[in-house]
């Protein structure tokens, strides 16, 4: 009968895509799929232990960032209760009690029944639905979840787009920044080095102009002190002279040296 279908469907909406059993302790990851605790946290640690390339989720391969499991308690409340049913093949639509077809579902006591265990008294004051109904029902609340956890997941997508524009953008302005500096300081190099050119090259010609003048002086009072000496000599030859000889050049002695009469003792 076809009014097992839709309860295959829940059934399959609530099992672990790993384990492939019901879930227990159910995490939903960032992408939306949901799997059991140990399962996943297994399966995270073999991936780290064997492949360097980014965790990725095993239903749909997207990302799975670091400390993005969260736990799922509605979901893990519904996987239960569709456990508790337990339908089995070639049993799940007949009654163990009175071989009718289960085809109604008590929403209070969460279990499929037969018409005749609906008009007991254990189940005739509760809701009961058709088990397409029911299967409906839950799936659609599923659905719901899944869509919620769905447009959370595209909020944080959106959020961490927004991030990495702002992160490419500050990249950029921070490149700018830098290739300004640089360029700044490079001009300021060549203008420095420049300068210390021009300074040394200042430098180089007064010092050079001062060991020319330097040069000079020394020459002119190396000629000066020659000169001297020879007068200093002559005049000295001159006083060992006889008196009457002195005398005859005195008046010599004096033009040439330049000095007058009262100089005279001075340079004797």
């Amino acid at each position: 009968m076809a009014s097992g279908a839709p309860v295959r469907e829940i059934q399959e909406e609530t099992k672990c895509p790993i384990c492939l059993e019901y879930l227990r302790d159910p995490v939903t990851i960032k992408c939306g799929h949901n799997f059991c605790q140990v399962c996943i946290t297994q399966y995270c640690e073999k991936w780290a232990e064997l492949d360097s390339e980014p965790l990725c989720c095993p239903s749909c391969r997207a990302r799975i960032p670091k400390g993005t499991l969260r736990k799922n308690c509605q979901l893990a409340n519904i996987a239960e209760k569709i456990k508790d049913l337990d339908f089995k093949p070639g049993k799940e639509n007949l009654c163990e009690r009175h071989g009718k077809a289960l085809d109604l579902f008590c929403d209070e006591d969460w279990e499929a029944v037969c018409v005749v265990c609906w008009r007991s008294s254990e189940h005739r004051s509760h809701t009961v639905l058709l088990v397409e109904e029911a299967a409906q029902k839950y799936k659609e609340k599923i659905q719901a979840h899944l869509k919620t956890l769905r447009e959370e997941r595209e909020k944080l997508l959106g959020f961490k787009m927004t991030r990495e524009g702002k992160r490419r953008e500050y990249q950029k302005q921070t490149e700018t920044e830098r290739q300004k500096i640089v360029s700044e300081f490079q001009q300021l190099r060549q203008f420095l080095e420049e300068q210390e050119r021009l300074l040394l090259a200042q430098l180089e010609k007064l010092d050079e102009e001062i060991v020319k003048i330097h040069n000079e002086n020394i020459t002119k009072l190396s000629e000066e002190i020659s000169r001297l000496s020879e007068l200093i000599s002559e005049m000295e030859g001159k006083c060992q002279k006889p008196a009457s000889e002195f005398l005859q050049v005195r008046l010599l002695a004096l033009e040439y040296t330049g000095q007058g009469r009262a100089s005279l003792p001075h340079i004797c």
